[in-house]
C-alpha cells in the first residue's frame, strides 16, 4: 500500500516479523474497541424499552442519541491532541476509566436529564479512546500490514456492537435494561489493570519525545531482537527534527495537507452521519415498521457483523490496491445496499441481507478510512489527525440521529428515513475519489 506509507517510517518496524509485541498491542486495542462498540451502541438497544417503561415517544430519544455522540466529539477533539503530548497509553487509560465508570452510572439513571449527563460523559471517554488505539496500532504495525492490523483491530468496534445486540435481548428479558449498562461499565474497569501492565507506550512517541534509551531498548528488542537500538532511535530522529513546531491542529493544514484534511473530514462527516443514523435508529424504525424488538435488534447486530467482514476484506484490499479506489467504491456500493434495506419492508431475509451489505460498506469502509487517516499523517500529529477527523465525523454522527428524531416526529415513514441515508453515502464516495486524485497529483 504505497499510497499510505509514511515517508519517515523506521526500517526496524517495517521489516520486523509480526511477533508477540505487535499481536499484544493489536489484541489489547481490539478489546478496547469491542468495549467501545458495546457501550456506544448500548443506548440504541435499550431505548425502545426505556421509552416503554418511562412512557415516552420513541422520537424523544433523538437528543439522547445525540448527546452521547456530542461526548464522543468532545473527547476526540480535546483529548486526542493531549495524547500527542502525554502519550497514547496515558490517554487510553484515562478514557477507558471514564467510559467504564459513567456507563456503570447510567444504569442508575432515573430521568432523561440524568441519562443525558451520563451518556455525554461516557461519550467523552469513548471518543478519546478510539483515535489513540488507532494511532497505537498503526505505529507498531509494519508498513506491509499496517492497514490490515488497524482494520482488524477496529473490527472490535462493530463486533462489540454485534455481541451487544445479541446479549442485550437476553439481558433485557432477564434483568431489564439496567443490566446492559452494568455489563458495559464493569468490563472496561476490569480491563484497566491489564492495560496498565501489558500495554506498551508507542515507541515512536517515546523517541519523538526524547525518552531515555533504557526505556526504548526493551521495546525495540521485542520488535526485533537483533535490531540496534541506536539505529532505531537514529532512524526516527529525522522525523522528530523535521516535525513542524506549534499547535498540532494547525499542522493538519500546513505543508500541503489542507486539501487532504478537508476531504477526509467530508468523508468522515458523511459516512459517520449514515453509520450512526442507522445503528441508533434502525431498531426503533424496524420495530415501528412491525418487527418484534428482538428481530429489530438482530437486524442492527447483522449490520455491525457485516461491518466486521467488510473491514477485514477491505483492509487486505487497501494493503494491496489503491485505498482511494477501494474505499470510494465501498461507499458508493453502500448507497445501493441502504436502498435495499429501505425496501425490505418486514421481509426478514431481505432486511438481514440489506443490513449485512450496508454494514459491509458503511462500517467496513469507515474502519478502512481510519487506517488511511492514521497513515497519511506523521507521528508528531497522528493522534491529532485521527482524532480531529473522527471529531468532525462525530458532528455528522450527531446530525444523523437528531435529524432522524425530527423527521420521525413529523411522521416520516421508516422507508423514507432509511432512503434519506443514501445521499450522504454518495457524497462520502465522491470525497474519497477526489482525495485519491489530490494525493496522486502530489506524487504520494
Amino acid at each position: 500500500m504505497a499510497a499510505m506509507g509514511e515517508g519517515g517510517g523506521n526500517a526496524v518496524i517495517d521489516r520486523a516479523k509480526f511477533g508477540p509485541l505487535q499481536f499484544g498491542v493489536t489484541a489489547l486495542c481490539f478489546i478496547i474497541a469491542m468495549l467501545d462498540g458495546f457501550d456506544t451502541q448500548s443506548i440504541a438497544f435499550v431505548a425502545p424499552k426505556i421509552a416503554e417503561d418511562w412512557g415516552l415517544a420513541p422520537s424523544a430519544f433523538g437528543p439522547i442519541f445525540a448527546i452521547g455522540l456530542l461526548g464522543l466529539t468532545v473527547g476526540a477533539f480535546t483529548l486526542s491532541p493531549a495524547a500527542d503530548k502525554f502519550g497514547r497509553k496515558t490517554v487510553i487509560l484515562i478514557s477507558t476509566f471514564i467510559f467504564g465508570l459513567f456507563a456503570l452510572l447510567t444504569a442508575l439513571a432515573g430521568s432523561m436529564n440524568e441519562l443525558l449527563i451520563y451518556r455525554f460523559i461516557t461519550g467523552v471517554g469513548l471518543g478519546a479512546a478510539m483515535p489513540n488505539i488507532i494511532a497505537l496500532t498503526s505505529e507498531y504495525g509494519p508498513a506491509r500490514l499496517r492497514a490490515t492490523l488497524v482494520t482488524v483491530m477496529f473490527c472490535g468496534f462493530p463486533l462489540g456492537s454485534t455481541i451487544g445486540g445479541l446479549i442485550s435481548t437476553w439481558l433485557i428479558a432477564t434483568w431489564d435494561w439496567h443490566s446492559v449498562f452494568v455489563v458495559g461499565g464493569v468490563l472496561p474497569l476490569l480491563l484497566l489493570p491489564v492495560l496498565w501492565f501489558m500495554l506498551p507506550e508507542s515507541v515512536r512517541f517515546l523517541v519523538a519525545k526524547g525518552a531515555p534509551e533504557h526505556k526504548i531498548a526493551p521495546i525495540v528488542k521485542k520488535i526485533d531482537a537483533n535490531a540496534s537500538v541506536s539505529e532505531f532511535i537514529a532512524g526516527l530522529k529525522d522525523e522528530q527534527s523535521s516535525a513542524a513546531k506549534g499547535f498540532s491542529v494547525f499542522q493538519l493544514f500546513r505543508e500541503g495537507r489542507a486539501p487532504v484534511t478537508l476531504l477526509l473530514w467530508v468523508a468522515f462527516f458523511m459516512n459517520l452521519l449514515v453509520m450512526y443514523f442507522l445503528v441508533n435508529w434502525l431498531p426503533t424504525l424496524l420495530k415501528g415498521a412491525g418487527l418484534p424488538l428482538s428481530l429489530a435488534i438482530l437486524s442492527t447486530a447483522t449490520l455491525n457483523l457485516g461491518g466486521v467482514v467488510g473491514a477485514i476484506v477491505l483492509g487486505r484490499m487497501i494493503d494491496k490496491l489503491s485505498p482511494y479506489l477501494v474505499l470510494g467504491t465501498a461507499y458508493a456500493a453502500s448507497a445501493a445496499f441502504i436502498a435495499l434495506l429501505a425496501f425490505g419492508g418486514t421481509n426478514l431475509t431481505v432486511l438481514l441481507l440489506g443490513a449485512a451489505l450496508s454494514g459491509f460498506g458503511v462500517v467496513g469502509a469507515q474502519i478502512g478510512c481510519n487506517a488511511l487517516t492514521a497513515a497519511v499523517y506523521p507521528t508528531a500529529i497522528r493522534a491529532t489527525g485521527v482524532g480531529w477527523a473522527l471529531g468532525v465525523g462525530r458532528i455528522g454522527a450527531i446530525v444523523g440521529p437528531l435529524v432522524g428524531g425530527v423527521l420521525l416526529a413529523q411522521n416520516w415513514s421508516p422507508q423514507s428515513l432509511i432512503l434519506l441515508a443514501v445521499i450522504p453515502a454518495v457524497i462520502a464516495s465522491i470525497a474519497v475519489f477526489t482525495l485519491g486524485g489530490v494525493r496522486r497529483r502530489a506524487g504520494v
